[in-house]
């Protein structure tokens, strides 16, 4: 078979998902693949809150195009960034085993969350992590946050920030862990959905391409990503609510728990469900009625309100 051609977004941890992509290809398939940079609005825009240019799909859209008129045969994308509803002439023949979920904490001196100083600047692009973290920090001070990595870390550098709150799996793709000061457990923040899995996109009508990804799937990533994604579907949410998820296999069991924090983190609802792995889609559309029973769909309205 003809090499396939990889699309990719240009940013070193984007590049980094695709070449693992790239490899783990050919060491379970024998098939090459060359790295086509596209150019994302996401990526266009990286200095505008993601709240003002709107977080569906701006990381994907360029990718998924690029796939629809055939210039590249597939696309890299970390699973947080995929919209819940996709276009009907593509799919994911694979989800790669996930890396860690958790967030964690970049600070000036490797100080901890408990250690910062009262009204610390915090810099997040994300709602989901300033609301639980105000939660149980209420004084300190969130800032917008955008930009690569690279330009992220030089935020708390140069002092413009006390700490910033980033994805532990990107830090450790990049070689960059030892910039740790603490790895935040799920009891303080639970992860985005999808957070830490990089899902493989392809046209629907190439089965061939389809089923040779295929190799690179890992049933039980994939188990807990349907169960994060039909609760964020059934929820209305894009990456820019504060809503975390977190499914996995425990006891032979999913488990999942999520919840959705108000942007000041004052109101927070917290629920978990549980059960057999091949009811994912039911177990995640089941959570987001019991967060809706409990007042979700509230605090919801209010941050789009807000936004508005």
């Amino acid at each position: 078979m003809r090499a396939l051609r990889i699309g990719t977004r240009g940013s070193m941890l984007a590049k980094w998902q695709a070449e693992s992509v790239r490899k783990q290809l050919l060491a379970a398939t024998g098939i090459d693949a060359e790295i086509v940079i596209i150019k994302t609005a996401g990526d266009k825009l990286q200095l505008a809150p993601l709240t003002e240019i709107g977080g569906k799909g701006i990381f994907i859209k360029e990718l998924e195009e690029a796939l629809l008129d055939e210039s590249i045969d597939l696309a890299v994308h970390s699973v947080k960034d995929i919209p819940t509803d996709t276009p009907t002439r593509l799919c994911f023949p694979a989800v790669c085993k996930r890396a860690d979920v958790r967030d964690c904490l970049v600070s000036a001196n490797g100080v901890s969350l408990a250690n910062l100083r009262q009204g610390a600047r915090v810099g997040t692009g994300s709602l989901r992590r300033q609301a639980q973290l105000l939660h149980i920090r209420p004084d300190l001070d969130f800032r917008d946050l955008r930009g690569n990595v690279d330009t992220r870390l030089r935020k708390v550098d140069s002092g413009e920030y006390e700490a910033i709150l980033l994805a532990k799996a990107g830090l450790d793709r990049l070689g960059l862990s030892q910039r740790i000061a603490e790895t935040l457990s799920p009891e303080v923040c639970l992860p985005a959905v999808g957070q830490g899995a990089i899902a493989v996109e392809a046209r629907l009508k190439d089965a061939e391409v389809a089923s040779i990804v295929g190799a690179l799937d890992d049933a039980e990533t994939r188990t807990a990503i349907i169960a994060e994604r039909a609760l964020l579907a059934a929820m209305q949410g894009g990456c820019q609510v504060p809503l975390g998820a977190w499914a996995r296999m425990e006891r032979g069991e999913l488990l999942m728990e999520a919840v959705v924090c108000s942007v000041d983190g004052v109101q927070y609802i917290k629920e978990r469900a549980t059960g057999a792995a091949e009811n994912a889609a039911q177990i995640g559309e089941q959570l987001a009625r019991q967060l809706l029973d409990a007042g979700a769909l509230e605090i919801l309205q209010a941050v789009g309100r807000q936004r508005e």
